[in-house]
């Protein structure tokens, strides 16, 4: 029988995986773990990739598995599910504070509707001087997750965690 204290101690031990992208992130802060779950005495994570195609699903499936193993775990898997895919709301709060401390702006509300050709950008702030007169350089960052903008104030350039 698994109790809520079991589930729970999980919990911390999955707070040890690192997103290999931004490794300043852990599988919790980003909202990829969708469940915990026992059948007949094996141990299950449900995963969900922040998109479909992720390159970094495969290493952190692979971390998560060191992980359990490292802490006493003999009868694990991890699963991968695409449905409900994930969404930037999953991202803790915590996440998007560590996200800002490393340099990358963190998801806000989109204002642009993606049903039309042109739209208003998110008002995108500046993890390194807080100023809102950011501009889009590219949809694409560092990662297919993340936009590259540069801040009109500062003039420095820097990732967006894209939301989705």
């Amino acid at each position: 029988m698994i109790t809520k204290h079991k589930i729970s101690s999980i919990w911390k031990i999955l707070e040890n995986v690192k997103d290999p992208e931004v490794p300043v992130l852990t599988v919790v802060d980003l909202g990829i773990i969708r469940d915990i779950r026992y059948h007949n005495d094996e141990l299950e994570v449900v995963i969900t990739p922040t998109y479909s195609g992720c390159p970094a699903m495969n290493t952190i499936a692979t971390n998560i598995k060191l992980e359990l193993a490292a802490n006493g775990f003999e009868k694990f898997k991890v699963t991968t599910i695409l449905s409900p895919a994930w969404t930037t709301d999953w991202l803790s709060e915590e996440g998007k504070k560590k996200l800002k401390a490393y340099g990358i702006a963190p998801p806000v509300k989109e204002t642009l509707d993606k049903s039309v050709l042109f739209g208003e950008q998110p008002e995108v702030e500046c993890p390194q001087c807080a100023s809102t007169q950011t501009k889009l350089i590219s949809q694409f960052g560092s990662t297919a997750c993340k936009a590259l903008y540069q801040c009109q104030t500062c003039k420095e350039p820097f990732d967006y965690f894209k939301c989705h």
